[in-house]
This record gives C-alpha cells, structure tokens and sequence, in this order.
C-alpha cells in the first residue's frame, strides 16, 4: 500500500457539518458496505451520497486545474473514493499505470484539492482496483473472503456477516517503482504483439476495412482492382460475372484479409438484400462438428448451399488434412458454382501449394481467378506509414517514416505493428519520438543494408525468379524463357540504375542499343497488356527492394 501523510490538521474549529453524519461522529463517513456492522443500523444511500458528494467536489477541482485531456485519461471514470475514516482517505483507481501516474504527478492536486473541500490536510491511500470488481462506494457489491473475486449483489445478502466481509485496508499494492519504466515498456509492447499476432477466431465483418483506406501500389493494384470489380457486381442467381471465382493469395500481413473485408462491406452497400458469409476455414469447421453434434447439419447444409449468397472464406488452406470438412465444402462449392453465386478465397497459398487436399477440391479453388499480392514497394511502405500514423493521432518527423519504410519490409501488419509499438511508447512513457527515440525503440539503423543495387544483383535476383542460371541472362541463347528473363533484367536495369543503353548493351554480352531497346520496349507493352507480367515484375520489384532502398 502506498501511504502519502500530509501536514499536521489544522484548527479543529473548522467546520465539518457539511459532511459529518450525526448518528455516527466517530468518523467522517465511509463505504457502509464493508465497514458497517450488522447490529448497527445506517442509511446506506446517505453513506453513500456523502461519499459521492465529496468526490464530485474533489474531482471538480481537479477538473480545474488539471488538463483536459489528462483529467479525462487518469481521474474521469476511474478514480473514485472507497472510504473517509478519521484523517485517511482511501481513494481507487482502474490499473497500476494509472496509479503510478496520479501519485507520481498529481498528489499535489488532490492533496490541495482535499483541503480546499475539507480545509484540512489528510493522509491519502491510493489502491489499484481488483481487474474484475469495483471498490467503489457507488458499487452496491461486497466480496466474500471464499472468493474475493465474485460479486454479489448486496440486495440478495444482507445476512453476509462482518467476520467474512473484506476491508478496503485488506486490499493492498505494492508498488516497486525501480521496475516501473519496465512495466510500462512491457505494456507498449504487448500492444505491438497482441497487433502483429493475427487471430482470426469467430471473425466478423469488419467495417474499419473498406476500399477507401486501402492503401494501393504497384504490388497490390491488380488485387486491388479485381476486388472491386467483384464487390460492384458480384456473381448471383441470374446474373454472373466473369469473376465468380476470386482467389487471392500472399503472405501473411499484406492486405488480403483487407480485401475480404472490404468486398463484404462494398457488397453490404450496393447490395443489402445479398447474404454475405465470411468466415475462416477455421471456423467453418467448428461450425461443422458442431452440427454434427447438435444433429442439426441440415440446417447447416442449408445455410451454405442454398441461403448464403456470397461465400468468403479467409484462410482456406486451413482445410487441409481435414477429410469431413474438405467433403461438405466440395459439395457446398459445386451447389455455389451451379447456381451461379459469388465464391471468395484467401490463403498464404496458392492451390497447388496447399499439402492435404484431394485433387478434386484443388481444382476447384484453381478454376477460378488467381491472384496474388507481392510485399509492398518503398512507396506504398511510405504511404501505409503516413495514413495508419494519421489514424493513431501519432505525428511524427519524415526522417523517422523513412527510416521505416526502409527498415521494414515484409509485411503491411509489421508496418502497422510498429508504429503502434512507439505510439505506445509516446503515450505510456510520456516521451516525444525522434529519430534517436526510433532507431532504439524499433532496433533500426539508417543504413539497414549496405549492398547497393547493380546490374549484376538485378540480374542474379532475376535468374533467381525465372529459376534459371544467371550466366544464361547475359548469354546468346535465344530460348524463349531465357529471353524474356533477359529482357526483363534489361527492363530493371533500365528503370532503377537509369543506364544508358549502351551500358546495358555492353553488360549483356555486346549487344547494340537497338536491341536493348526491343527488348525493354517489349517489356513495357506487356506490362500494359499482360496482368501476369505486371505481377513478375511487381514480384521482382520487391525481391529487389530488400537489395537496396532504391525503390
């Protein structure tokens, strides 16, 4: 328990009659719940209206001289008075932080605070509320010493002797303040972790996730796209698109749950009278052996084939080695397809790639459109940083986004992750971020890697993709898998090391510019004409940026 003793009582004459209780001089007044005893007869709502009134009086005062917006962080709807015994006065609090913050900032507040209501200095205990009951006098709830975490009701057990009733001194806290900015650290991160770790349990729609704070770039444009065009006029009875079938897939945090999200909701829009059912694979399969236990898989069958209108299922390679479920969901599907419903699918996979499951389910998922998302260029890092700070109310200096954008690429999840780590930091540590604060925080450097790109690492990181060997790029073989792969390296080159098409030439084997320019010229109208060849070089384009910060 934390004690803080104030100065000597000043002159007894000062009058007390505005909060003294008659029928009980002994003390000013305190919660009747736990301090009455069972043969002595109170007026509970008095009790409890003095100490209401004492605290409205005092948190008054505060609201005055404390900022707005720190009254309404640390006092509004968590510091109240449990009791007023003598010259003590226990007050409560929601969480050690809290505590830590008003005995360590504002003690001098309450303590004036006090003594302008009651003209008197007090001694002031400050407790931390158990995380699932009130101490509060407003609370009509007592504890009992068997299980002093279960409420009761104190109109349905007024018999509750005193000898099993628990006092607000019985409650204490200790509080190691060499170990606080530990403390606080570990809750700043945990906010990092509990973000970064993705649960997908029991999901829901979601209506923060929309098309409109969807960040777009050059690794997530055509998903981006096709998404829309499947939420503005989605395959159903009567009337089917040519994109019944969407099947998006990525790694993990990189916007594909997003997507799903924001097609349902697009869907919600134009469309209210649709049933939308999102769902993880997880989950369907829960909802599914419950059935069978519930003996009510009819329904369920109904559900899915007949009512639902739009099937979305996130995480579908979670159906793997799971025999029963992969069997409904086949013929669920089939009933879908033939009626001319929308089907949607995530997964970190493509069909192909998923291990455990038969080969009539995978060529199912496969019929439809497959379409991937690549991790996010440097700009795209850039602008995910700059909105998702904006939403945390966190501001922060360009040098500090940069340094992000380069540092972190793998995932839009660890972009967000992150900011929300220092956003944490600024707020629990009461701490301005710069770039110092930063590179710490986040364990960053400004020159995350110090290999630069060239033309050699443009062309390795090429034949790594094309899975072919890097000496055959810059050969004469004119295969036609060979080629491509060297006109695409040319096309990079090009674009990110601004070469001249001599260099170019020269770094190929001698090749004349007019070849050069064929073959990045190729390059570009493919881009325009083929989705898959956007994708390849959108892939190559983040393959690359983990080589330098170019991009």
């Amino acid at each position: 328990m934390l004690l803080f003793r104030g100065l000597e009582f000043m002159s007894s004459e000062f009058p007390f009659d505005h909060f003294l209780k008659k029928n009980h001089p002994s003390k000013l007044f305190s919660n009747p719940q736990i301090n009455a005893s069972p043969d002595l007869k109170v007026n509970e709502n008095d009790d409890i209206g003095e100490l209401k009134e004492l605290e409205n009086e005092i948190l008054g005062l505060l609201r005055d001289s404390i900022p707005k917006q720190k009254f309404n962080a640390y006092f509004e709807n968590t510091f109240e008075i449990i009791s007023f015994e003598g010259n003590q006065i226990v007050f409560s609090c929601s969480t050690q932080f809290i505590q830590h913050i008003i005995t360590s900032q504002y003690l001098v507040h309450i303590e004036n605070a006090i003594f302008a209501t009651i003209g008197k200095k007090v001694i002031i205990d400050i407790q931390v509320r158990s995380k699932n009951t009130s101490l509060s006098s407003n609370d009509k709830n007592i504890f009992r010493t068997q299980n002093s975490t279960a409420l009761l009701s104190n109109e349905k057990n007024t018999e509750t002797t005193k000898s099993s009733i628990k006092k607000p001194g019985d409650f204490k806290f200790v509080l190691d303040l060499n170990q606080t900015s530990d403390d606080l650290t570990k809750v700043a991160e945990s906010k990092f972790l509990s973000h970064v770790r993705s649960d997908m349990g029991n999901i829901l729609i979601d209506a923060s996730k929309t098309f409109d704070n969807f960040i777009v770039g050059n690794s997530n444009a055509i998903a981006h796209a096709t998404a829309i065009a499947v939420a503005n006029e989605p395959s159903r009875q009567g009337k089917q698109c040519k994109y019944q079938c969407l099947y998006i897939h990525s790694g993990s945090g990189l916007g594909k749950t997003h997507l799903l999200h924001a097609i349902a909701n697009k869907v919600k829009e134009l469309y209210p009278n649709l049933v939308v059912a999102l769902v993880t694979a997880r989950d369907f399969t829960k909802e599914m052996v419950n059935s069978i236990h519930d003996k009510t898989m009819p329904d369920f069958q109904k559900k899915y084939s007949e009512i639902v209108d739009i099937l979305m299922v996130d995480d579908i390679h979670e159906l793997r080695n799971k025999p029963a479920t992969q069997n409904e969901f086949f013929h669920i599907f089939n009933e879908l397809q033939n009626r001319g419903k929308q089907l949607v699918f995530t997964s970190d996979k493509l069909p192909s790639e998923i291990d455990g499951i038969p080969e009539r389910l995978m060529t199912r998922l496969q019929w439809g459109l497959l379409i991937d998302i690549q991790r996010p260029d440097y700009e795209t890092r850039l602008a995910i940083l700059k909105r998702k700070s904006a939403e945390l109310d966190l501001y922060l200096q360009e040098d500090i986004f940069q340094l992000m954008a380069s540092n972190l690429t793998h995932s839009i999840r660890e972009l967000e992750g992150y900011l929300i780590r220092l956003s944490a930091h600024k707020d629990l540590l009461k701490v301005e971020i710069d770039i110092e604060m930063a590179k710490e925080v986040l364990n960053l450097t400004s020159k995350p890697r110090e290999e630069k790109l060239s033309a050699e690492t443009i062309s390795k990181v090429v034949a790594n993709f094309y899975k072919i060997p890097v000496i055959d790029i810059r050969s004469k073989s004119r295969t036609k898998k060979i080629t491509h792969s060297r006109h695409v390296a040319m096309y990079l080159i090009q674009k990110h090391l601004n070469a001249t098409l001599a260099e170019i030439g020269a770094f190929f084997g001698g090749r004349d510019h007019t070849s050069v320019i064929h073959g990045i010229k190729k390059i570009e109208q493919e881009i325009q004409l083929s989705g898959f060849v956007k994708q390849e070089i959108n892939g190559l384009e983040s393959a690359l940026s983990e080589q330098s910060e170019i991009f």
